[in-house]
């Protein structure tokens, strides 16, 4: 059973730092380009970051780029999202993303909440 799983969201003061977790499993996960969505209300769901198979090639929206890094452990089967320097305009639900040519998972997302 395949399965994405988000953890370390939560309510953190603009400026601050969140590190985002998400865990595979299921499938292989090192097959797979592994991306970070974020979605706020009322707004559709936007692509935050992306990192190839092997770690070697990182996309980042342009909105988080030079804050957020994104990263991967094949051996652990999980990816993260390292925010730094957050802004109240970084709330959201963050979901995790696998995708493999037409093969593709979702988790269930975590909520950040950047707020004093």
């Amino acid at each position: 059973q395949v399965q994405l799983v988000e953890s370390g969201g939560g309510l953190v003061q603009p400026g601050g730092s969140l590190r985002l977790s998400c865990a595979a499993s299921g499938f292989t996960f090192s097959s797979y380009a592994m991306s970070w969505y974020r979605q706020a209300p009322g707004k559709e769901r936007e692509l935050v970051a992306l990192i190839e198979i092997f770690g070697g090639g990182r996309n980042y929206a342009d909105s988080v780029k030079g804050r957020f890094t994104i990263s991967r452990d094949n051996a652990e089967n999980t990816v993260y999202l390292q925010m730094d320097s957050l802004k109240p305009e970084d709330t959201a639900v963050y979901y995790c993303n696998a995708r493999l040519a037409r093969s593709e998972y979702w988790g269930r997302g975590t909520q950040v909440t950047v707020s004093s």
